[in-house]
C-alpha cells in the first residue's frame, strides 16, 4: 500500500512516517517507481510506534527495541520492552496514588 493509506491505517502523518523511516525505526519500504510500498509488517511497526508514543515512549528508546532480523521484527524483544513500560506505568500510578493520599490528608486537616 502507498504512504497515504499507511497514514490512514496508523493515524500517523505522512511526514511522521517518513521521519521514522529516516531514523531507521522502520525498514526502507520497497518502491514502485517513485512510490513507497508499505507491507503489513511495516503497518504493524508503525502502529506500535504510534501507540508507544501515546504511552510516552521516546523514539530513541524505540530505536533500540525495534530490531530487524532475517525473519522480520524481533517481537519477543518488543514484548519484553512493553512489559518494562507496563511496570514503569504501574510504579507511576502507585506514586500518584500516594501523592493523592497525602493531598487528601492535608485537605482533611484544614
Amino acid at each position: 500500500m502507498y504512504i497515504g493509506e499507511a497514514s490512514k491505517l496508523t493515524g500517523l502523518s505522512i511526514k511522521a512516517i517518513r521521519l521514522y523511516e529516516e531514523k531507521g525505526l522502520i525498514r526502507v519500504p520497497a518502491r514502485s517507481g517513485r512510490y513507497r510500498i508499505y507491507s503489513k509488517a511495516d503497518i504493524e511497526i508503525l502502529k506500535l510506534i504510534a501507540e508507544s508514543k501515546r504511552l510516552g515512549v521516546t523514539l530513541a528508546s524505540l530505536k533500540e527495541v525495534i530490531v530487524y532480523t532475517d525473519h522480520g521484527v524481533d517481537w519477543q524483544r518488543i514484548k519484553h520492552f512493553l512489559l518494562e513500560v507496563k511496570a514503569k506505568l504501574h510504579a507511576e500510578r502507585a506514586s500518584l496514588d500516594e501523592r493523592l493520599r497525602l493531598v487528601n490528608l492535608c485537605i482533611s486537616e484544614i
